[in-house]
């Protein structure tokens, strides 16, 4: 199998909808709060403007749109991870663990010390995967209604200690 990652390009909106979509369908699921997930309320012209404002990634496997991510610096060298979704049907593929990668790596060139996102902390699929990709739990809040854990990752062995993460989005 042949993944392939590169940034998103404007035409790419509806298929990158799509993929949120059916990723965030799960995930409202899987929570039993599908009124609760923000993502699924997205609109084509809404990931338009995260293309041209922020960092969107888009995964291929064999030549198929089956995953992206999105992120944006925010103060104190934070790169804040949006919108991460798989297609359900190639989960266990390496497509996320490849997203994350991307993701560090260009973060880092734009001078990210930690990358931060939010899941719901009651999955314990996402937060084993995101342990296995050497994040931790931050802290937690309950702002959309369910308990929301802010995962963290500190990057060229800064320490998060020394900064104070605000919750973000």
């Amino acid at each position: 199998m042949e993944l392939f990652i590169r940034k998103a390009n404007l035409d790419e909106a509806n298929i990158i909808y799509e993929i949120t979509q059916e990723a965030f369908k799960k995930y409202a699921h899987e929570l039993g709060m599908p009124n609760k997930v923000f993502a699924l309320s997205e609109t084509p012209h809404i990931i338009q403007k995260d293309i041209l404002e922020k960092n969107v990634f888009i995964a291929y496997l064999n030549g198929q749109a089956v995953g992206s991510i999105r992120f944006e610096m925010l103060p104190n060298h934070i790169a804040y991870i949006t919108r991460f979704g798989v297609r359900p049907i190639v989960h266990n593929h390496g497509i996320g663990g490849g997203l994350i990668d991307i993701v560090e790596e260009e973060s880092k060139k734009q001078g990210a010390q930690i990358l931060a996102l939010h899941t719901a902390s009651k999955m314990p699929s996402l937060i084993r995967f995101y342990y296995g990709m050497n994040f931790y739990i931050h802290s937690t809040n309950t702002d959309r209604g369910y308990i929301r854990a802010l995962l963290c990752k500190e990057l060229n062995g800064y320490c998060l200690e020394n900064i104070d993460v605000v919750n973000t989005k």
